[in-house]
């Protein structure tokens, strides 16, 4: 495990591995695979609206990751 602020940090840019490296394996990949589906269904069909909701859920995964700590 990281700490906190590390975990976060990573989540935020690759949400779903904060919570990988801070223990919660399948919590992680299911963040993961959520975030991948966002980013290129929602990106793509809703352009900007997309981006911003994909920003939103990268947030929330860093807040998850830093909590776990």
């Amino acid at each position: 495990m990281v700490s906190p602020i590390v975990a976060a940090i990573i989540s935020f840019f690759f949400p779903g591995i904060g919570q990988v490296v801070q223990g919660e394996t399948q919590k992680g990949i299911i963040m993961f695979v959520a975030a991948i589906v966002i980013s290129i269904i929602l990106a793509y069909a809703l352009g900007t609206i997309g981006n911003i909701i994909y920003l939103i859920y990268a947030v929330y995964a860093a807040y998850d990751a830093y909590n776990m700590g």
